[in-house]
């Protein structure tokens, strides 16, 4: 008797370090578990931080072109007016050289004699422009003073 008893002993021994050991590893296997799901949990939410500084970036580098191209638009439209009044300013002194010039040949003609003082030339030509002008602009006041009627 003595001997089967210390053989259950040693079989329930057996059984129980097996069940110990069974649940040891059960153990091992949950934190495991747990340390993987808080490894994908924390990966999840690194790719999601990820995502969303993806986008403030592509929003931020949008933003910055958007606004390197207005500046250049404006760059051109600046440029482009500046040299529409340089060119304008060059038409207008090219024509008012011509039109002094026909102007004393005209007068020249008319009169009968030469006009060949430069400085009575200029301010004939002079005072002939700012009557023209000064036509034109009561010209074009009289015709917004009739579209506004």
């Amino acid at each position: 008797m003595p001997r089967i008893s210390k053989t259950l002993e040693e079989r329930t021994d057996k059984i129980e370090g097996g069940l110990k050991r069974a649940e040891e590893a059960q153990a091992d296997a949950d934190r495991t578990l747990q340390q993987y799901q808080a490894q994908l949990a924390e990966a999840r939410h690194e790719a999601a931080r990820l995502r969303e500084e993806a986008k403030a970036q592509g929003a931020q580098i949008l933003a910055e072109l958007r606004a390197q191209g207005e500046a250049e638009k404006q760059r051109l439209v600046d440029s482009a007016r500046t040299q529409i009044d340089a060119d304008r300013q060059q038409a207008l002194q090219s024509l008012r050289a011509e039109v002094g010039t026909l102007s004393v040949q005209l007068a020249s003609k008319i009169v009968g004699e030469a006009l060949e003082d430069e400085a009575r030339q200029r301010r004939t030509v002079d005072r002939f422009l700012a009557e023209l002008e000064s036509e034109a602009a009561g010209a074009a006041g009289d015709a917004g003073a009739r579209a506004a009627r």
